[in-house]
C-alpha cells in the first residue's frame, strides 16, 4: 500500500477490513433492497406502468422545492434587519456584538430568531466555545427550519466539540436522507465518523463512512478512515492513510492533524527522506519558509552517512534562511561546494548575500563560477535575472542589458525568460540601439505572444516603424493588433493616438501579428434562476453572517457554472460589500480587462468598476478638477472601494491616505485636527485623497502618469526616475520605471479609466432595464448602497 502511497496520482484510499484491499461499496441509492414480499427492487427508475408514479414524483420534487424557495424567502425578508449585526458579530466576535445579536433573538420568534440563533451559534463555535455554541443552535432548531441542514450540521459539530456525543449523533443520522440537496452532505459523514468513534463505535463510524464513497477525496474523509483503523488497532493501516493525508494535503488542517497521529503512533519516522522533503518543498512553494527550513534542518542532521543528500537538505535549509532574512554569508560558504544542483544552489545563494551588501565584484565573481561550473543549471538562470535587475536598479543598462540578453539566448523557457528579453530589447532602446531593440521586439512578439511584456513590445517595434523606419503601413498594423487585443490598455491608448497621427496608412499583412486577436469569452449570464433554493438561502445565509458559505452554496445550484459568479457577487453588492464583490469576478473572470466593452453583459461592468460614492467623486473631483474617472480608477487601484482597507504601509481607506499626509489635508481644508481613524470614514478620505492628488498632479505639470507613479512610489524616487531621461514622451517615461509594481500601477490606473468611460458610453446605449440589478431572486433586496456619512466625519 505504501508503494502506491507514494505515486503521483493519490487515489483515495477507500474502506474495507483490516489490512484487505480496500474498495468501494455500492452506492446506496442503487443498492437492491428487499421488499416485503422476498424479492429484490432496485432504486433504479422502473418502466412501464411505473412512468405515472415516476411523474407525480418529479412533480412533488418540483413542488416540493417551489416550498423550500417561498419558505426561505420569506426568512430572508423577515431577517433582513439581522444582517450589519450578524456580519460585524462574525467579524470581531465581542461581548457587545455577542449581546447586540442575543437580544435581537430573545426579541422575535420563527425564522427571524432562528437566523439569530444561528448567527450566534455559528461565531460561538468559530470561538471554539461549545457549549454555547450548541445551546444557541438547538434554539436556532426550536425556532425555525428554513436553515436546518445548518442547524443540525454545526450544532452536531458543536455537540460533538463539548463531549455531547450522542446528541450529536442524534443530529447527524440519516442528514443526507432529511437534507438531500444540503452542501454538508459530501462531509457529513466524516463528521459523523468522528462522533461514533467519540462514542467507541469505530464499526458504525466505518459503516458510514463506507455508505459515502463519493467523499473518498476529501482530506477529512481519509483523515476519519485513519481514526477509524486506528481504533481498532490497525496501526500499519492507519498510519498509511496518515501518511496519505499529510503528503496529499501538506498545507492544510487535516495534514497537521495527521502528523500530530504519526508521531503520537512513533511512526513519524516510517515517512522516507523523500517523503519529507516534499513535505518541505511544499511549505516552500507556499511561502511558509519557517516551517520549511525546519524540515529541512531535520532532514540535514538525519540524513546519516550520505553526505550528497545531506549537503540537498542544508542548501535548501539554507534557501529558506535567506527569505527569512537570517542567512549570513559565512553559512552559506559553510556548505559544501559540490558539483551538481545544490553546488550550484550555494552559488546563487552567495550571489545573493553579495548583491544584498552591494558587493559588485563578489556578485560577478559568483556569476563567473556559475557560467563555468554550472552552464544550463536553472540557478544560473536566477543569477542572471537577479543580477540585470541589480545593474537597472543602479542605472548600469549596458550591464543589465548584457544579464538579460544571456538570460534569454541561454534560459529561453525559464520562467523569467519572457521579462529578460523584454527588459534586453527595451533598455536597448533606451540607450539609442534602436536596431537591436527592433530585433528583440520582433523576437518578443514572435516567441512570447502570451507573455504580459509582449503588449509593450507591439508597441515600441510600431513607434520604432513609424520614427526609425519610416515605415508608416508596418507601424499601423502593430498598432492595430495591439487595439485589436488588447483595446483599453494604456499603449492600446498610446496606440491609437499615433494612428491618428499617421492618418490613412496604406493596411498591410503581417504574419507574426496574426495570432493576436481577442480572447474568446465564456459563456456569461447576468440574471440567476428566480427559484433556485440554493441561490435564495445563500441570500439569507449572509443575513445570519455565515458568508463563507455562499459560494458553496450557490455553486451547488444546477446549472450555475455561467451565472455562479454574478450572483454571488450581486449579493456582496447588494449589502455595500463592493470589494469583495469585484474579488469574486476578478477571479472569474481574469480576461476582462481586455475584452470589448460590449462582450459582456454591463451587470458584470458595474460590478468590474463600481460606482458607489460616485456623486462624492463627481463634486470632489470637480472641486479639485480631477477627472473622476481617474479618481474612481485610482481608488480601485488603492483598495478595491474598501472604505476599512488599511495597508501594510499604514495607508488609511479608499485612497490609501498615510494619517500624515491625511492630517495636513484636513487642516488644508478647514477641518481641523482629526483623528487617524477618521480617515476610514468614504466621505472624508475622498475629499482629502482628491485634495492630495491634486496637488500632486500640480506638481508635475498635471501629467497624470508622473501624479500617479508619485502616488504610489512617492515624490523623490519621480524626481530619480525623470533624471534619468531624457524621454522623448511620457511613454518613454512609464515604460522605464524600474520598479515593476509602479509601472503597472500607472498602466492599469489609465486602463481602468479609459474603461470606466468606455462602460458609461455603453450604458447609455444600451436599454434602461438593462441597467437594473435584473435577476435577483428576491425582490426585496436593496437596489443600490446609499452614501452615508459616519459618525467620526467632522
Amino acid at each position: 500500500m505504501l508503494a502506491a502511497l507514494s505515486t503521483a496520482a493519490w487515489a483515495p484510499v477507500m474502506l474495507g477490513q483490516g489490512t484487505a484491499a480496500k474498495t468501494p461499496a455500492k452506492h446506496h441509492s442503487t443498492a437492491k433492497k428487499t421488499t416485503g414480499k422476498g424479492t429484490t427492487k432496485t432504486g433504479a427508475a422502473k418502466t412501464g406502468r411505473a412512468a405515472p408514479r415516476s411523474t407525480k414524483r418529479t412533480k412533488g420534487r418540483s413542488a416540493g422545492r417551489a416550498a423550500r424557495t417561498t419558505k426561505l424567502k420569506q426568512a430572508f425578508v423577515a431577517s433582513t434587519e439581522l444582517r450589519p449585526m450578524a456580519q460585524q458579530l462574525a467579524a470581531i466576535r465581542t461581548a457587545a456584538a455577542y449581546a447586540g445579536v442575543s437580544a435581537y433573538a430573545h426579541r422575535h420568534t420563527g425564522e427571524t430568531a432562528a437566523a439569530a440563533y444561528l448567527a450566534v451559534g455559528h461565531a460561538y463555535l468559530l470561538d471554539n466555545r461549545f457549549s454555547e455554541a450548541a445551546a444557541n443552535l438547538r434554539q436556532a432548531r426550536a425556532a425555525g427550519d428554513a436553515l436546518a441542514d445548518y442547524d443540525e450540521y454545526l450544532g452536531a459539530k458543536a455537540e460533538h466539540g463539548g463531549g455531547n456525543n450522542a446528541v450529536a449523533e442524534e443530529l447527524l443520522k440519516d442528514f443526507a436522507e432529511r437534507n438531500p440537496d444540503s452542501i454538508f452532505v459530501v462531509q457529513a459523514p466524516e463528521l459523523e465518523a468522528q462522533i461514533l468513534l467519540g462514542m467507541n463505535d469505530s464499526a458504525g463510524a466505518r459503516r458510514v463512512l463506507v455508505a459515502a464513497p463519493d467523499s473518498a477525496g476529501r482530506a477529512g474523509y481519509q483523515l476519519a478512515l485513519a481514526e477509524v483503523d486506528q481504533a481498532q488497532g490497525q496501526t500499519v493501516d492507519a498510519g498509511q492513510v496518515y501518511k496519505h493525508v499529510l503528503l496529499t494535503w501538506p498545507l492544510s488542517y487535516e495534514a497537521q492533524t495527521a502528523r500530530t497521529r504519526l508521531t503520537a503512533l512513533g511512526l513519524e519516522s516510517s515517512l522516507t527522506a523523500a517523503e519529507v522533503r516534499s513535505l518541505a518543498d511544499a511549505y516552500y512553494k507556499a511561502g511558509r519558509y519557517e516551517e520549511a527550513s525546519e524540515q529541512y534542518h531535520a532532514l540535514a542532521r538525519q540524513s546519516g552517512g550520505n553526505p550528497g543528500e545531506r549537503n540537498g537538505f542544508a542548501v535548501a535549509a539554507a534557501a529558506c534562511d535567506l527569505k527569512l532574512k537570517r542567512l549570513t554569508r559565512e553559512q552559506a560558504e559553510a556548505l559544501a561546494a559540490s558539483n551538481d544542483e545544490n553546488g550550484a544552489r550555494r552559488l546563487y545563494l552567495l550571489m545573493e548575500l553579495a548583491r544584498n551588501r552591494d558587493d559588485l565584484t563578489g556578485q560577478a565573481a559568483y556569476v563567473d563560477q556559475l557560467r563555468s561550473g554550472f552552464p544550463r543549471s536553472q540557478w544560473l538562470a536566477e543569477a542572471l535575472y537577479s543580477s540585470g535587475n541589480m545593474y537597472l536598479l543602479r542605472k548600469d543598462y549596458p550591464r543589465a542589458v548584457e544579464y538579460y540578453s544571456e538570460l534569454a539566448e541561454h534560459f529561453p523557457q525559464s520562467t523569467n525568460a519572457a521579462a529578460a528579453h523584454w527588459r534586453a530589447g527595451w533598455w536597448s532602446y533606451r540607450q539609442g540601439l534602436y536596431d537591436q531593440a527592433a530585433k528583440v521586439f520582433e523576437d518578443q512578439i514572435r516567441e512570447y505572444p502570451g507573455a504580459k511584456e509582449t503588449v509593450s513590445a507591439l508597441y515600441w517595434r510600431a513607434r520604432l516603424y513609424e520614427d526609425q523606419d519610416h515605415q508608416p503601413s508596418m507601424a499601423a498594423a502593430h498598432y492595430r493588433a495591439l487595439i485589436r487585443t488588447y483595446s483599453h490598455y494604456f499603449y492600446a491608448q498610446m496606440a491609437q493616438e499615433r494612428l491618428v497621427a499617421l492618418g490613412d496608412a496604406a493596411p498591410v499583412s503581417v504574419p507574426a501579428l496574426e495570432k493576436y486577436v481577442p480572447e474568446t469569452i465564456p459563456k456569461l449570464d447576468d440574471t440567476a434562476p428566480e427559484g433556485d433554493p440554493h441561490l435564495v438561502k445563500a441570500h439569507l445565509l449572509v443575513n445570519a453572517g455565515l458568508s463563507e458559505y455562499v459560494p458553496e452554496e450557490i455553486a451547488a445550484a444546477p446549472g450555475s457554472s455561467s451565472w455562479s459568479g454574478i450572483a454571488e457577487a450581486k449579493i456582496y453588492t447588494s449589502y455595500g460589500e463592493t470589494y469583495r464583490a469585484m474579488r469574486v469576478l476578478k477571479r472569474a473572470m481574469p480576461f476582462a480587462t481586455s475584452a470589448l466593452i460590449k462582450s459582456i453583459p454591463l451587470a458584470y461592468w458595474r460590478i468590474l468598476f463600481p460606482e458607489v460614492y460616485w456623486d462624492t467623486i463627481q463634486a470632489e473631483s470637480a472641486k479639485n478638477g480631477l477627472d473622476p474617472y481617474l479618481v474612481a480608477s485610482l481608488i480601485r487601484q488603492e483598495s478595491e472601494f474598501n472604505p476599512s482597507a488599511i495597508s501594510h504601509a499604514n495607508a488609511y481607506g479608499l485612497m490609501q491616505l498615510l494619517p500624515s499626509v491625511g492630517k495636513q489635508m484636513a487642516r488644508e481644508e478647514g477641518l481641523g485636527s482629526i483623528e487617524t481613524r477618521q480617515l476610514l470614514d468614504p466621505i472624508l478620505n475622498i475629499k482629502l485623497g482628491t485634495r492630495y492628488l491634486r496637488q500632486t498632479m500640480e506638481k508635475y505639470g498635471r501629467v497624470p502618469e508622473y501624479a500617479l507613479a508619485a502616488y504610489n512610489a512617492g515624490e523623490n524616487r519621480v524626481v530619480d526616475w525623470q533624471a534619468a531621461g531624457p524621454y522623448h514622451g511620457v511613454d518613454e517615461f512609464v515604460e522605464s520605471i524600474p520598479f515593476t509594481e509602479t509601472r503597472e500601477y500607472v498602466q492599469s490606473i489609465l486602463r481602468n479609466q479609459e474603461i470606466y468611460r468606455g462602460i458609461d458610453q455603453y450604458a447609455h446605449s444600451v436599454p434602461a432595464s438593462q441597467h437594473a440589478d435584473a435577476g435577483s431572486p428576491i425582490a426585496a433586496l436593496p437596489a443600490k448602497v446609499a452614501e452615508s456619512r459616519s459618525a467620526s466625519t467632522p
